[in-house]
């Protein structure tokens, strides 16, 4: 079946690596690949693509090359094939998109093909299909379901996206390619890496090191130029940048995230109860987090994560969500019910919304375990407890799933830490958690704390 790998050595000279060979030769459904720098990760990626055509176009005819259209015996497939190939840009798409290009004109397969990559067609002469598509406008990724996409320098896409490509591959069970080099070690790619490292039914995650590629480092691993760039740089961008491996994430506050298990596609259901969970700011974030209990577990439908807005700019916000008939009440800081230079936020959420929200002082640490605790997912369990619609990106910024939203920056809710990554102080730094503090009020007002809290006096015994 890899006979065409032979035709395109003979044409080419391109010749997997060893570690290339182990990942084009994946039988997982669903592929992700971290790769050090310049370690042929658009080289495998255009290479499994053309592996897949091959495999299923050969088995639709009988184990014959798919390499001229086929008519009238009933060995052409009913449909032409269609991939695509997604990058955050047009231009993270061209490496594969020419690999493509000049593979299967040498195979003597290719039909035409566009100058252009933005967007970009080959069209082969069985009238398979490989198009670009970008990011940049999520709304491409939409209409055709196609066999099998690419997501070129993938570590570059956001949650949101790779769910929007998750979600086309599933009408026509196609597959999913994911190569990218980490950016950091902190959102969905890092962590679906992890996800997959041991593998599953249909998914597995490779990592392929910079030093795999003999070509320009003969020397490997201890090859000079990667021993002296290792000597320059910090060890963080050694692991993540070279090695493809991602460095243990220091200090994060809520570790249980897992995007593939928390983050899902979620719709408000109207008549069901709707809790507002809010707490007010103005420089970093006002955050209104919306949940319903749906089959038994707290789910996060919507929110309202504005900077710069006051309270009654919220409220009007949240008058305009399709849920809002739906409230009946919720949390708020207890700095809501606080006067400065205008009404407490409580008062106006009172008066201008007709919503009554109730707040209690929740010690810092034991609100986070009874968050942390309603992400754990027991083993033989049905599920976590809470879920979070994908386009909440508040509160995913927060959790270290994606980038914050108002500066496309990773900043997560974290521990303070030393020059080593050791834990400093009692408490999390006091920044970029405004969601998650309002989601700990909404669980610990309605369900109590994961353990009894500390008492902030004590009663000491004497003893005679």
């Amino acid at each position: 079946m890899l006979a065409w790998l032979d035709d395109l050595h003979k044409e080419t000279g391109v010749l997997p690596t060893p570690e290339q060979a182990r990942i084009l030769m994946s039988d997982k459904r669903f592929v992700l690949v971290a790769g050090g720098e310049q370690a042929g990760k658009s080289v495998v990626a255009a290479l499994f693509l053309m592996r897949k055509y091959f495999e299923f176009t050969e088995v639709r005819s009988g184990g014959r090359p798919a390499r001229e259209p086929r008519s009238g015996d009933g060995a052409r497939p009913e449909r032409p094939l269609l991939y695509w190939l997604v990058g955050a840009t047009y231009g993270e798409t061209e490496r594969e998109f020419r690999y493509l290009e000049e593979w299967f004109g040498a195979l003597d397969m290719l039909a035409k093909s566009t100058k252009r990559v933005n967007p970009g067609r080959i069209v082969l002469k069985d009238g398979t299909r490989i198009e670009t598509k970008s990011a940049v406008d999520p709304r491409t990724l939409s209409k055709e379901a196609p066999d099998g996409i690419i997501g070129c320098e993938a570590s570059q896409l956001d949650a949101t996206v790779f769910s929007r490509m998750r979600g086309r591959v599933t009408a026509r069970k196609g597959w999913l390619f994911l190569a990218g080099t980490f950016e950091s070690s902190v959102g969905w790619y890092p962590q679906l890496f992890k996800a997959w490292r041991q593998g599953g039914a249909d998914r597995q995650s490779y990592s392929l090191p910079s030093w795999t590629n003999r070509t320009l480092y003969p020397g490997g691993r201890e090859d000079p130029e990667l021993a002296a760039l290792k000597t320059d740089s910090t060890d963080d961008f050694f692991m993540e940048r070279i090695a493809g491996q991602p460095v243990p994430p220091k200090g994060l506050v809520v570790p249980e995230v897992r995007p593939e298990v928390h983050v899902r596609e979620v719709e408000y259901v109207p008549g069901l109860p709707v809790r507002l969970a809010v707490d007010p700011g103005y420089a970093g974030a006002y955050a209104v987090e919306a949940l319903q209990h749906i089959d038994g577990r707290e789910v996060v439908v919507d929110e309202i994560y504005e900077r710069g807005l006051v309270t009654e700019e919220i409220i009007a916000m949240a008058q305009s969500r399709p849920w809002w008939p739906d409230v009946e009440g919720g949390v708020i800081d207890v700095a809501g019910y606080q006067h400065h230079s205008m009404p407490a936020p409580a008062e106006a959420w009172l008066e201008e919304g007709g919503v009554s929200l109730s707040a209690n002082r929740v010690p810092i640490n034991d609100g986070t375990q009874r968050l942390r605790s309603f992400f754990k997912v027991p083993a033989g369990d049905r599920g976590p407890k809470l879920l979070i619609g994908r386009h909440c990106k508040g509160i995913l910024s927060e959790l270290g799933v994606t980038p914050n939203p108002f500066d496309g920056q990773t900043r997560p809710y974290r521990w303070k830490t030393d020059r080593e990554g050791n834990i400093v102080g009692r408490v999390p730094e006091d920044r970029y958690n405004h969601a998650v503090k309002a989601v700990i009020y909404h669980l610990v007002d309605k369900y109590g704390y994961a353990s009894r809290p500390r008492a902030e006096k004590f009663l000491v015994k004497r003893f005679a």
